[in-house]
């Protein structure tokens, strides 16, 4: 086990060190910061200045060695457009995306396998039919569509809930909230509902093609023979082993929220780190952008790590193939 965990966190690292290749390489093409950073009047020798005191001129090897060694301890230097450093933007900027990301995760959880295991016991019902079109809603719209429906229809016509911003939030520390607030429940709401939206129709027919399985299974047979009741069949047997894939796209799916709650941000304005980034590409602001792209990459990988082995512990077949391969 330990040599598993061993290697998967250097394959993690290796991974690491390829996205700061790449983004090291796209964004020496997205342009010049200095044109966003001086007006029109500006002469070349004060252009010519800046990009020398941004470390522009340096080699690249140069500029690439330094810009590792700073993201390794979590310094991407100072925004060229807010002129502030970027590690504070994003820390500023993360707990609204963080709070958006759970808020959307546990929504898409809870309802993904309530509504899966529904539909998988009660699969001819008016109701699992309901759900299965809901589910085609979810997958089919695009989420900057959604989020824009929503708004006309809660915010516009019924005048329900804000169309944009966070609301109040309260805060503990470095962290800010809006959870213990009412308005910024409210503007909660519609933004989690649409970032989840298609995560939840995902877990809802995995789980419902695999209750379905396991309900086909032997050891479902001979739980019946035995004389177990229903709903411990269903509940304590069934849904438990069906449950364990879903461990892994929860898992997996909770880095996606992060990374693409870039649209939904945009959508409603809220204030967090995907906002922020769709600004610095407005301005080629290259440090927010790199520290971006890093950072989400962080997350995934840190997820994929920790899923793979939450599936070691909880499925016993691949703890043992893993103990045999060692």
């Amino acid at each position: 086990m330990l040599a598993f965990t061993l290697r998967r966190a250097i394959q993690a690292i290796g991974v690491m060190i390829a996205v700061g290749v790449i983004s090291f390489s796209m964004f020496r093409f997205a342009g010049d910061p200095v044109n966003q950073m001086v007006g029109m009047d500006t002469s070349g020798a004060e252009r010519a200045a800046i990009r020398k005191s941004l470390g522009l001129d340096d080699p690249v090897i140069v500029q690439f060695g330094r810009y590792v060694g700073n993201a390794a301890q979590f310094k991407f230097g100072v925004s060229y457009q807010f002129r502030l450093p970027v590690t504070n933007l994003l820390m500023e900027r993360m707990p609204a995306t963080l709070e958006l990301a759970i808020c959307a995760t546990i929504f898409a959880m809870v309802s993904g396998i309530l509504m899966g295991v529904y539909s998988a016991l009660r699969r001819d019902s008016w109701l699992a039919h309901a759900f299965q079109a809901v589910s085609l809603i979810g997958i089919s719209l695009p989420t900057f569509l959604i989020g824009i429906l929503m708004i006309y229809l809660f915010s516009v016509t019924l005048g329900w809930l804000p169309s944009f911003g966070r609301g109040d939030v309260v805060h503990i520390g470095w962290w800010t909230t809006g959870l213990l607030t009412w308005s910024g429940l409210k503007a909660l709401i519609m933004p989690s509902i649409t970032l989840g939206l298609f995560q939840m129709t995902l877990i809802m027919r995995l789980v419902r093609a695999e209750m379905l399985e396991v309900l086909r299974t032997d050891y479902i047979r001979f739980a019946r023979a035995r004389g177990l009741t229903t709903r411990a069949i269903h509940f304590g047997h069934a849904l438990r082993n069906t449950l364990v894939p879903v461990i892994t796209v929860a898992g997996l799916q909770f880095g996606s929220v992060i990374a693409f709650a870039i649209i939904t941000e945009t959508v409603f304005q809220w204030p967090g780190m995907g906002l922020l980034f769709v600004q610095a590409v407005q301005n080629v602001d290259i440090p927010i952008m790199a520290a971006y792209l890093m950072m989400v990459s962080l997350i995934f990988v840190t997820i994929n790590l920790v899923v793979d082995i939450l599936y070691t512990i909880v499925d016993p077949r691949l703890r043992s193939t893993v103990s045999r391969a060692h």
